[in-house]
């Protein structure tokens, strides 16, 4: 994907593009008004930017992949205990829930970027951590690490839709699937 513009146009175009993310999340049915309305712009700017609205959900979509893999990044998970690791990862993935929300709660958006269980650098991180955590006793050896990843994915998932319909506090969100996910897939030892 190319890099963001940077000055005002690339703050306008990155609050077009969070904003509709937000927006596509709650209502995929959302109108360029809309959108525009969450970004405090006219309509007429985001048709600057995006003249159909194909061409913003293609945007969105890039662009939230692009979200996700710096917020992986920065959970840095390759980096010490795999338990702690974990809480980094999910911690990270809430704090970008919208675009969680986005990508996976929309079956052809899901379908587009390659559905769950697509091979790219982050995905590949994480299953790398599983089976770290696997090794080390600290997840459970017994499971298959593709489980692990799909229950990991469910819960961050469950827990972005629950703060987003105001069921779940935002700031308990990450306490809540941490506490869930250890639970559920204790290697035992501990």
């Amino acid at each position: 994907m190319e890099d963001l513009e940077t000055g005002v146009r690339g703050r306008t175009k990155r609050a077009i593009l969070a904003a509709a993310a937000a927006t596509l999340a709650k209502d995929r049915a959302a109108t360029l008004a809309d959108i525009a309305a969450a970004a405090e712009v006219g309509r007429s700017t985001v048709q600057r930017y995006f003249a159909e609205r194909e061409d913003l959900v293609n945007a969105v979509t890039m662009d939230s992949l692009r979200v996700l893999g710096e917020a992986t990044e920065e959970a840095d998970i390759a980096r010490g205990e795999p338990g702690e690791a974990m809480r980094r990862l999910v911690t990270a993935m809430l704090s970008v829930a919208e675009r969680v929300l986005y990508l996976y709660g929309d079956t052809e958006i899901l379908a587009s970027i390659g559905g769950v269980d697509q091979d790219d650098e982050g995905s590949q991180a994480v299953r790398a951590l599983i089976k770290r955590g696997q090794a080390d006793g600290t997840f459970d050896a017994g499971a298959d690490p593709s489980w692990i990843e799909s229950v990991l994915w469910s819960l961050v998932y469950s827990a972005c839709d629950a703060v987003g319909r105001g069921r779940m506090p935002r700031h308990g969100a990450a306490a809540t699937v941490i506490r869930t996910l250890e639970q559920g897939i204790s290697g035992g030892s501990r």
